[in-house]
Protein backbone atom coordinates (compact mmCIF):
# COMPACT_ATOMS: atom_id res chain seq x y z
CA UNK A 1 0.00 0.00 0.00
CA UNK A 2 2.97 2.38 0.30
CA UNK A 3 3.23 3.24 -3.40
CA UNK A 4 -0.52 3.85 -3.51
CA UNK A 5 0.01 6.90 -1.28
CA UNK A 6 1.82 9.09 -3.88
CA UNK A 7 -0.60 7.87 -6.54
CA UNK A 8 -3.47 9.18 -4.42
CA UNK A 9 -1.71 12.45 -3.58
CA UNK A 10 -1.03 13.19 -7.27
CA UNK A 11 -4.52 11.96 -8.26
CA UNK A 12 -3.37 9.12 -10.46
CA UNK A 13 -6.08 7.37 -8.46
CA UNK A 14 -9.08 9.15 -6.97
CA UNK A 15 -10.58 8.27 -3.60
CA UNK A 16 -14.34 7.79 -3.36
CA UNK A 17 -14.74 10.37 -0.58
CA UNK A 18 -13.58 13.82 -1.84
CA UNK A 19 -12.89 14.92 1.78
CA UNK A 20 -10.62 11.95 2.51
CA UNK A 21 -7.51 13.81 1.29
CA UNK A 22 -7.14 17.51 1.98
CA UNK A 23 -4.38 20.10 1.70
CA UNK A 24 -4.71 22.92 4.22
CA UNK A 25 -8.29 21.86 4.87
CA UNK A 26 -9.15 22.01 1.17
CA UNK A 27 -10.35 18.88 -0.62
CA UNK A 28 -7.83 17.58 -3.14
CA UNK A 29 -10.63 17.55 -5.73
CA UNK A 30 -11.08 21.33 -5.38
CA UNK A 31 -7.50 21.97 -6.47
CA UNK A 32 -7.05 22.14 -10.27
CA UNK A 33 -5.08 19.10 -11.40
CA UNK A 34 -2.38 21.18 -13.09
CA UNK A 35 -1.89 23.26 -9.92
CA UNK A 36 -1.80 20.17 -7.72
CA UNK A 37 0.79 18.37 -9.81
CA UNK A 38 2.94 21.43 -10.35
CA UNK A 39 3.18 21.72 -6.57
CA UNK A 40 4.51 18.17 -6.15
CA UNK A 41 7.93 16.81 -7.09
CA UNK A 42 7.84 13.02 -7.00
CA UNK A 43 10.57 10.40 -7.37
CA UNK A 44 8.67 7.20 -8.26
CA UNK A 45 9.73 3.73 -7.22
CA UNK A 46 10.33 2.87 -10.87
CA UNK A 47 12.87 5.52 -11.84
CA UNK A 48 12.42 6.63 -15.44
CA UNK A 49 15.13 8.39 -17.43
CA UNK A 50 14.80 9.46 -21.03
CA UNK A 51 17.26 8.55 -23.78
CA UNK A 52 18.78 12.02 -23.56
CA UNK A 53 21.62 13.88 -21.87
CA UNK A 54 21.95 13.83 -18.10
CA UNK A 55 21.52 17.61 -18.12
CA UNK A 56 18.16 17.36 -19.87
CA UNK A 57 17.05 14.44 -17.69
CA UNK A 58 17.75 16.38 -14.50
CA UNK A 59 16.30 19.65 -15.84
CA UNK A 60 13.09 17.98 -17.06
CA UNK A 61 10.09 19.50 -15.25
CA UNK A 62 11.87 22.65 -14.12
CA UNK A 63 11.53 25.98 -15.88
CA UNK A 64 14.94 27.37 -14.95
CA UNK A 65 17.36 24.95 -16.63
CA UNK A 66 20.78 26.61 -16.30
CA UNK A 67 23.92 24.48 -15.98
CA UNK A 68 24.52 25.94 -12.51
CA UNK A 69 21.11 24.89 -11.19
CA UNK A 70 21.48 21.40 -12.68
CA UNK A 71 24.89 20.98 -11.04
CA UNK A 72 23.54 22.24 -7.71
CA UNK A 73 20.68 19.72 -7.81
CA UNK A 74 23.12 16.94 -8.73
CA UNK A 75 25.36 17.89 -5.80
CA UNK A 76 22.42 17.75 -3.40
CA UNK A 77 21.53 14.29 -4.76
CA UNK A 78 25.18 13.13 -4.48
CA UNK A 79 25.42 12.28 -8.20
CA UNK A 80 27.61 15.19 -9.36
CA UNK A 81 30.95 13.42 -8.79
CA UNK A 82 29.80 10.41 -10.83
CA UNK A 83 28.63 12.64 -13.68
CA UNK A 84 31.83 14.72 -13.59
CA UNK A 85 33.83 11.50 -14.09
CA UNK A 86 32.04 10.65 -17.35
CA UNK A 87 33.92 11.74 -20.52
CA UNK A 88 30.98 13.87 -21.66
CA UNK A 89 29.95 14.81 -18.12
CA UNK A 90 26.44 16.38 -18.15
CA UNK A 91 26.22 15.95 -21.92
CA UNK A 92 26.44 12.16 -21.50
CA UNK A 93 23.49 10.52 -23.25
CA UNK A 94 21.96 7.73 -21.19
CA UNK A 95 20.08 4.86 -22.81
CA UNK A 96 16.31 4.42 -22.64
CA UNK A 97 15.23 4.21 -18.97
CA UNK A 98 18.83 4.99 -18.00
CA UNK A 99 20.07 1.54 -18.96
CA UNK A 100 23.71 2.71 -19.06
CA UNK A 101 23.63 3.81 -15.39
CA UNK A 102 23.73 1.74 -12.22
CA UNK A 103 20.63 1.46 -10.05
CA UNK A 104 22.02 3.95 -7.55
CA UNK A 105 22.99 6.42 -10.27
CA UNK A 106 19.47 6.25 -11.75
CA UNK A 107 17.91 6.86 -8.36
CA UNK A 108 20.16 9.81 -7.58
CA UNK A 109 19.60 11.33 -11.04
CA UNK A 110 15.84 11.08 -10.44
CA UNK A 111 16.24 12.71 -7.02
CA UNK A 112 18.24 15.53 -8.65
CA UNK A 113 15.38 16.04 -11.14
CA UNK A 114 12.87 16.34 -8.30
CA UNK A 115 15.11 18.75 -6.40
CA UNK A 116 15.36 20.91 -9.53
CA UNK A 117 11.60 21.34 -9.33
CA UNK A 118 11.56 22.12 -5.60
CA UNK A 119 14.28 24.77 -5.95
CA UNK A 120 13.06 26.24 -9.25
CA UNK A 121 12.45 30.00 -8.73
CA UNK A 122 9.24 29.83 -10.78
CA UNK A 123 7.72 26.47 -9.78
CA UNK A 124 9.30 25.87 -6.32
CA UNK A 125 7.18 22.80 -5.63
CA UNK A 126 6.54 22.73 -1.84
CA UNK A 127 5.88 18.97 -1.67
CA UNK A 128 8.60 16.39 -2.31
CA UNK A 129 7.76 12.67 -2.42
CA UNK A 130 10.48 10.03 -2.44
CA UNK A 131 8.96 6.61 -3.09
CA UNK A 132 11.60 4.06 -2.02
CA UNK A 133 14.06 6.37 -3.81
CA UNK A 134 17.12 5.50 -1.73
CA UNK A 135 16.96 1.70 -1.79
CA UNK A 136 19.85 1.30 -4.27
CA UNK A 137 22.33 3.65 -2.58
CA UNK A 138 24.74 2.75 0.20
CA UNK A 139 24.07 3.90 3.75
CA UNK A 140 26.76 6.62 3.75
CA UNK A 141 25.38 8.17 0.56
CA UNK A 142 21.84 7.84 1.90
CA UNK A 143 22.82 9.73 5.05
CA UNK A 144 24.47 12.52 3.03
CA UNK A 145 21.39 12.91 0.81
CA UNK A 146 19.09 12.97 3.84
CA UNK A 147 21.32 15.57 5.53
CA UNK A 148 21.18 17.68 2.36
CA UNK A 149 17.38 17.38 2.27
CA UNK A 150 17.13 18.36 5.92
CA UNK A 151 19.22 21.48 5.27
CA UNK A 152 17.40 22.35 2.05
CA UNK A 153 13.83 21.66 3.17
CA UNK A 154 13.80 22.21 6.91
CA UNK A 155 11.32 24.78 8.24
CA UNK A 156 9.31 27.17 6.14
CA UNK A 157 10.06 29.40 3.16
CA UNK A 158 8.03 32.58 3.61
CA UNK A 159 4.41 31.48 3.75
CA UNK A 160 5.02 28.06 2.21
CA UNK A 161 5.69 25.09 4.41
CA UNK A 162 7.89 22.48 2.78
CA UNK A 163 6.62 18.92 3.10
CA UNK A 164 8.80 15.91 2.42
CA UNK A 165 7.21 12.46 2.26
CA UNK A 166 9.65 9.56 2.31
CA UNK A 167 8.45 6.02 1.63
CA UNK A 168 10.97 3.34 2.56
CA UNK A 169 11.64 -0.12 3.94
CA UNK A 170 14.85 0.88 5.75
CA UNK A 171 14.34 2.27 9.24
CA UNK A 172 17.48 4.41 8.81
CA UNK A 173 15.80 6.29 5.96
CA UNK A 174 12.79 7.49 7.94
CA UNK A 175 13.75 7.37 11.63
CA UNK A 176 14.32 11.15 11.84
CA UNK A 177 10.95 12.03 10.30
CA UNK A 178 8.52 14.21 12.29
CA UNK A 179 5.71 11.72 11.65
CA UNK A 180 6.00 8.02 10.77
CA UNK A 181 3.09 5.99 9.38
CA UNK A 182 3.52 2.21 9.49
CA UNK A 183 1.49 0.48 6.79
CA UNK A 184 0.52 -3.18 7.00
CA UNK A 185 -1.57 -4.85 4.31
CA UNK A 186 -2.82 -1.51 3.01
CA UNK A 187 -3.82 -0.11 6.39
CA UNK A 188 -2.16 2.21 8.88
CA UNK A 189 -0.95 -0.05 11.68
CA UNK A 190 0.93 2.52 13.77
CA UNK A 191 1.66 6.25 13.86
CA UNK A 192 4.18 8.34 15.79
CA UNK A 193 7.82 9.33 16.01
CA UNK A 194 10.66 6.80 15.93
CA UNK A 195 11.10 6.90 19.72
CA UNK A 196 7.36 6.62 20.37
CA UNK A 197 7.03 3.63 18.06
CA UNK A 198 10.03 1.85 19.57
CA UNK A 199 8.62 2.41 23.06
CA UNK A 200 5.26 1.03 21.96
CA UNK A 201 6.97 -2.29 21.04
CA UNK A 202 4.58 -3.03 18.18
CA UNK A 203 5.01 -3.82 14.49
CA UNK A 204 7.51 -1.01 13.87
CA UNK A 205 9.90 -2.29 16.54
Amino acid sequence: GKTTVPSLLTRLYDVSDPQMITFGGRSIRQIPLSVLREGIACVPQDNFLFSDTLHNNIAFGAREKSAESVIHAAQLACIHDNIAAFPEQYETVVGERGVTLSGGQKQRSSIARALMKTTDPIVAAPILILDDALSAVDTDTERQILDNLRTLRGGQDGQNERITIIIAHRISTIQDADHILVLDDGRMAEYGTHDELIARAGLYK
